[in-house]
């Protein structure tokens, strides 16, 4: 038992499943820490026992939603299907992204969708401006309603039971230091300032938010529409910084386009057909009782299996009885039951109808704020170390650049080797001449290949000048699915590169290694090198394919 029992655990009904809860705090605190905590800061920041710490990160270790770094716990974007079970199930990101995506693109200003969680906000969408001030808020992250624009037109639904809750929540955390999304508030206003807002947005049909998250940010929000009930589906909002607008000219200049692209996101919810059920996940629990045979104690199963009943959700399968999560993941009904119960009990699931359940957005508070910002050469950089470490070699991962006629280097690990190729992440080379170039050259329609202005330079004697050799060994590296280019850019170098595809299939970036070609003949390039390559790059894309499902993954 731990030290010091946290308060769901205390409070837990007899039912629940006590490692799951568990587990589901070891997550928060990993998300509340940014993704990445040592083992004692677990065991201190949750009260729980330093074995108990150790069984829960290794089963979550297993299941690939936390990789263990020396002393420390690290989230991995694997973890990010319990929040695109979540995300599918709700279906309005996939329904209205599109549409927010454009009216930031129009206004330059950025755009949110936002759902009620409780007494408090949760975005599901983001599409962001980069500018030198531009706004830190990510996918999950979790606002007090009254320190938000989207708040006050949520509280026009509240129930007096709602506003009791948010009541008592205010008055325990009155600095909202329970919302580490958000600046802790200092002299917060009346709870009349609030309810003074929340009638004020019921009479406009929208609200402000004027510097009340900090000093600066400024929004305007108006209310998404269900068509079938009328209620409330997500709130949209148009956020900027008083060096651009203050909240009056955002409200004058910006609100009339913000209700122009409400106006057809309500349309594309009233015209959106019936969702096709997504394929459930299968043979789940096989899979934890075989771990459990393997690991033993270590293994927490009931934590494993807890944690697969959140992916029976998705879409299409947005409300479901515990027959039917029983049915989609192997489990026993009984031991889908009390899962469920546990979650009704964290506020993770809610009944919706007669024996069914659907989630709730704090599903999103597993770790998906910290991981909806992952680039791709974060999620990289441990396989490429894992595929450094088994084959012995310096591993690089490598975009093409916005011209198309050179490579730059986003990521690498190196070994430590008196002979080496010395390359840094940033360095620029001529696509044409590597490896990683023509991998990603070679996934490009002809007519869009760019090898850059005049004939193409000899960087050594067998380096490929002609163009229409070049083309036919382009089509050879489409054809076998890598490249090989042996002592074309340097003298005595030979490399070996494959490409990583995003959810569409498409080449974003390329998977190499490097090496003198006296350490592997060319035969033992293909025959090894290209297998540990094609392995690691499977990894790569099973994690961006994840991440990216609902987030767009900067590739650099």
């Amino acid at each position: 038992m731990p030290a010091h029992p946290t308060l769901d655990e205390a409070a837990a009904p007899a039912e629940a499943v006590t490692p799951l809860i568990r587990g589901i705090a070891v997550l928060r605190q990993l998300t509340e820490a940014g993704g990445t905590l040592s083992l004692s800061a677990l065991e201190r920041a949750t009260g729980l026992a330093r074995s108990t710490v150790d069984r829960i990160t290794a089963t979550l270790a297993r299941m690939g939603y936390v990789r263990l770094d020396g002393r420390d716990a690290v989230l991995t974007p694997r973890l990010m299907e319990l929040g695109n079970a979540c995300l599918a199930a709700l279906r309005l990101p996939s329904l209205l992204d599109a549409r927010a995506d454009a009216l930031a693109d129009a206004l330059d200003e950025s755009v949110s969708l936002a759902v009620r969680d409780g007494d408090g906000i949760r975005f599901i969408h983001q599409a962001t401006r980069r500018r030198a001030m531009s706004l830190s808020f990510r996918i999950g992250d979790l606002l007090p309603a009254e320190r938000t624009a989207p708040g006050p037109l949520f509280a026009t639904e509240w129930t007096s039971e709602d506003w009791q809750r948010w009541r008592t929540r205010r008055a325990a955390d009155p600095e909202n230091h329970g919302f580490p999304a958000v600046p802790p508030r200092e002299n917060p206003p009346p709870a009349e300032e609030f309810a003074r807002r929340v009638t004020q947005a019921r009479q406009d049909g929208w609200a402000l938010d004027d510097q009340l998250i900090e000093p600066g940010l400024v929004a305007v929000s108006v209310p998404v529409r269900d068509p079938r009930t009328g209620r409330i589906a997500c709130a949209a909002s148009v956020v900027s910084h008083t060096s651009r607008h203050t909240a009056a000219g955002l409200r004058d200049t910006l609100l009339p386009r913000l209700r122009e692209a409400v106006a057809a996101m309500e349309e594309d919810l009233r015209t959106a057909p019936p969702p096709a059920p997504a394929p459930a996940p299968s043979g789940l629990a096989t899979w934890t009782g075989a771990s459990k045979q393997e690991l033993g104690r270590e293994f927490v199963e009931s934590l494993a299996r807890g944690l697969t009943v959140l992916t029976a959700f998705g879409e299409g399968r947005a409300e479901l009885t515990m027959t039917q999560v029983a049915k989609a993941t192997g489990l026993a009904r009984a031991t889908a039951r009390r899962a469920l119960i546990t979650y009704e009990h964290l506020g993770m699931v809610t009944p919706s109808r007669a024996g069914a359940f659907r989630l709730t957005p704090q599903v999103l508070s597993l770790g998906y704020p910290p991981l909806s910002r992952t680039s791709l050469p974060q999620i990289a950089a441990p396989h490429l170390a894992a595929l450094a470490d088994r084959i012995h070699e310096s591993t690089s991962l490598a975009v093409l650049t916005a011209a198309g006629d050179e490579i730059q280097y986003t990521a690498r690990v190196a070994t430590s080797r008196v002979m080496s190729v010395n390359i840094t992440v940033g360095t620029r080379l001529p696509a044409y001449a590597t490896s990683m170039g023509r991998v990603l050259l070679a996934d490009l329609p002809p007519a869009e290949r760019h090898l850059g202005t005049g004939p193409l330079r000899p960087l050594t004697p067998r380096t490929i000048t002609d163009p229409q050799a070049l083309a036919r060994a382009l089509e050879e590296v489409g054809a076998q699915g890598y490249a090989l280019v042996d002592e074309e850019l340097e003298e005595g170098l030979r490399s070996i590169a494959v490409p990583v595809r995003d959810r569409t299939g498409r080449a974003v970036a390329a998977l190499n290694t490097a090496m003198h070609s006296s350490r592997h003949t060319l035969q033992e390039c293909v025959e090894h090198i290209v297998p540990a390559l094609r392995t690691t790059a499977a990894h790569i894309e099973s994690d961006l394919h994840v991440s990216a499902r609902f987030t767009h993954v900067p590739v650099t």
